[in-house]
């Protein structure tokens, strides 16, 4: 087991790119390390509550180190008290070192000609291997004859893309076979590219997206009002930069590396907008592929960690975003209008007969977990043409209406008193949130009665949202719903509808279940 140590401080330019979290910095270095099968001998670090570029001796900070298998950190005092306590433990330090209990050094931002002397003076009788970041650092020790064997800036870089180069290089000079650590599961090379799959999720991307959708439709909702039409213009870049948001979301998610992923699903998006949704999902979960394969493949042929990420970020969000420019955004936007046209189709044919099926089958989708795979990435694509959805309208009043009766009938004529503290919260949280339909589940699950009843709730419910001919949207305050469509008050009474039926008939079950249990017990 090879074992090794972290040196450094948060540093001037560092502090700003995750020098500022020690204790994440630190905790990336040792997940990463521990994947090669190294063992953190020990740690050295001075935090500062300021960037080192502007402290003053009366700056606060503290001292991290390593015990009992965890990252330990003194109280905060001045900086100056930090680094006479700093300067002990870097002599406790280079005591290990020149033992031979360190195989190797993480630098970042260290001080070779102060603080951290005596350790890197060590480190470098010993020729043992050191890599890190922070150039006039890394120029000092490269000076002073260290074994030096990877160099890289700050400069873009991020707390993972920093530690992955570090221990890169280490694994490399060790011999140790190495799997960077990236989201849940590893990268190595082109072969573990279908390790992605854990990762790409279309519910994970379309539930992180809904806000976008939401904030869209609030925008809708205000510009009809006579002194904030203006807003209108406002309504029709939301919806431009909606493949921008997918794919950010969906980059960042499939790449596991925060701000590259980011930056690459931004590129990728921007160019994927001719493609509509899908284009930007698309796009972004290419994005996602390529930045964690190409930002892999530059520390293996040590490429510094600054041109890593932008090769990661950069190349890997302009790759895809142009494949799916000149290649698939036709197709992709073909597909979302075909999907909206199947509904519309549907609508014209018998708006009513359409929302009685959604109403019945909304239930068991979202029990039988199709819900968030397929009904919710059609609702999206609905509002992202409209700001408005039919199914979205279906969703709350067969879903989060029917459970809010539910819970209402539990709060009024519970079969026991305990039923009443469980259904309050679920009540008023859909009431006021418009979501966590779950809450019923309870009630549902145990009373075959409750079961029926939501599902012909839903059905009726479904049913007025036809005939009324709605167009809406769930995961808003059922109080704001209405004002989000396109017939208010036909939204208004399909949703209460709905809830009225459903808490009359989950009351008339709670009575009938009272009486069964009455006359069983007698």
């Amino acid at each position: 087991m090879k074992r090794i140590a972290i040196i450094g401080s948060s540093g001037g330019n560092l502090y700003n790119l995750g020098g500022k979290e020690p204790n994440k910095l630190l905790s990336e270095i040792i997940v990463q390390a521990k994947s090669a099968g190294m063992e953190i001998e020990d740690i050295l670090f001075v935090g500062a509550e300021a960037s080192m570029d502007n402290v003053k001796d009366t700056t606060k900070a503290a001292l991290y180190f390593y015990q009992n298998d965890s990252i330990e950190s003194t109280e905060k005092d001045d900086l100056s008290k930090i680094n006479e306590e700093a300067r002990k433990y870097d002599e406790l330090l280079s005591a290990k070192i020149l033992e031979g209990k360190v195989d190797g050094i993480v630098l970042m931002s260290a001080d070779p000609k102060g603080i951290n002397n005596s350790s890197i003076k060590a480190a470098v009788e010993k020729k043992i291997p050191i890599t890190g970041t922070g150039g006039t650092s890394m120029a000092n020790i490269q000076s002073m004859c260290g074994n030096v064997i990877a160099v890289s800036g700050t400069t873009g870089t991020t707390n993972r893309t920093r530690a992955i180069s570090a221990i890169t290089s280490l694994s490399k000079v060790f011999g140790l076979k190495y799997r960077p650590i990236i989201g849940k599961s590893s990268i190595s090379s082109v072969q573990d590219v279908g390790r992605l799959r854990d990762r790409i999720s279309i519910r994970g991307i379309m539930m992180a997206s809904l806000p976008g959708f939401i904030s869209m439709a609030l925008v809708l909702a205000l510009s009809k009002l006579p002194m904030l039409s203006g807003l209108s213009s406002i309504f029709d870049v939301l919806i431009a930069a909606l493949p921008v948001v997918v794919a950010v979301v969906a980059a960042k998610q499939v790449s596991g590396l925060d701000e590259v992923g980011i930056v690459a699903g931004v590129i990728a998006g921007t160019l994927s907008v001719n493609g509509g949704i899908i284009g930007g999902i698309i796009g972004g979960i290419l994005a996602g592929i390529l930045a964690s394969y190409l930002i892999n493949k530059s520390f293996q042929w040590k490429i510094p960690a600054t041109t890593a990420n932008i090769i990661g970020g950069g190349i890997s969000g302009l790759i895809a975003g142009l494949f799916v420019y000149f290649l698939i955004g036709p197709v992709a936007l073909y597909a979302g209008n075909g999907i909206r046209d199947l509904i519309q189709v549907a609508l014209n044919y018998n708006p009513a007969l359409a929302g009685l099926v959604a109403g019945i089958l909304i239930w068991p989708a979202i029990m039988g977990g199709v819900y968030h795979a397929a009904i919710l990435p059609i609702v999206l694509l609905e509002m992202a043409s409209k700001g408005m959805s039919f199914l979205g309208a279906v969703d709350m009043v067969g879903l989060v209406m029917v459970s809010a009766g539910i819970t209402l009938a539990n709060i009024i004529s519970p079969r026991s008193k305990d039923d009443r503290a469980i259904a309050l919260p679920g009540f008023l949280i859909n009431i006021f949130f418009g979501t966590f339909v779950e809450a019923a589940y309870p009630f549902m699950f145990s009373s075959n009665l409750v079961m029926a009843g939501a599902i012909i709730s839903s059905a009726f419910g479904g049913l007025l949202v036809g005939v009324f001919y709605v167009l809406g949207t769930a995961y808003v305050p059922t109080v704001v719903g209405p004002s989000l469509s396109n017939n208010p008050l036909g939204f208004a009474i399909s949703m209460i509808a709905a809830m009225l039926m459903a808490m009359a008939i989950t009351i008339f079950a709670n009575k009938f279940t009272k009486k069964k249990k009455e006359k069983g017990e007698k």
